[in-house]
């Protein structure tokens, strides 16, 4: 999505996980997703990585990058990748994890480490740039919308009204929308800048 914001060219590549080609893993031995050779050859492993590559290459004209430095909004970057991840992979794959925390625990965890505070954050601007949307936005939305998506019903019914208005109008964007377009999977898809 930040590449495509920011108005990056790139080539694309539909990566199945479960066999992972040998290219990527040459770049990447971690073998996880996303990575992005840059021109230089310089390989970004990780997604604010490529957020900020992505803004900063460009100059940043539109003030994406530049709208998510605020310490609210570094504060929410944490938490996402810190707890908020580690519940949302205990919750998400449960039969992947070993122990007595269940399901549920894990979940209640989530929602208090980033999701109450990103609806609190939310519920003055509707974006977390402000008026207008920003890197961190855009950085947070897809592990929000995995969270969502193991239990669509249970998620709903979360009194968290502008955090599920802020999703659903993600969910709803020409940029994200263009972001999940299906690509056939070990072919090169080129997406043009804007």
């Amino acid at each position: 999505m930040a590449l495509l914001q920011a108005g990056v060219a790139f080539d694309a590549f539909e990566i199945v996980l479960r066999d992972k080609p040998a290219q990527m893993l040459a770049l990447s031995p971690k073998g996880t997703v996303p990575v992005l050779r840059l021109p230089d050859g310089q390989v970004l492993e990780q997604s604010l990585d490529i957020v900020r590559w992505a803004f900063l290459e460009t100059g940043d004209v539109d003030g994406w990058w530049a709208r998510g430095q605020s310490d609210t909004n570094l504060a929410l970057l944490s938490a996402c990748d810190g707890g908020f991840k580690h519940h949302l992979d205990q919750y998400k794959y449960p039969e992947r994890f070993d122990g007595v925390d269940s399901k549920a625990h894990h979940r209640e965890q989530a929602v208090d480490v980033l999701l109450s505070p990103l609806d609190a954050q939310l519920q003055s601007t509707g974006h977390l740039g402000g008026q207008a949307p920003c890197a961190t936005d855009i950085a947070i939305f897809p592990f929000v919308r995995q969270f969502a998506a193991v239990d669509p019903a249970w998620f709903e019914a979360l009194p968290l009204p502008a955090l599920k208005d802020w999703l659903h109008g993600w969910l709803s964007t020409t940029l994200f929308n263009t972001a999940m377009t299906k690509l056939p999977a070990n072919q090169t898809t080129a997406f043009p800048t804007a």
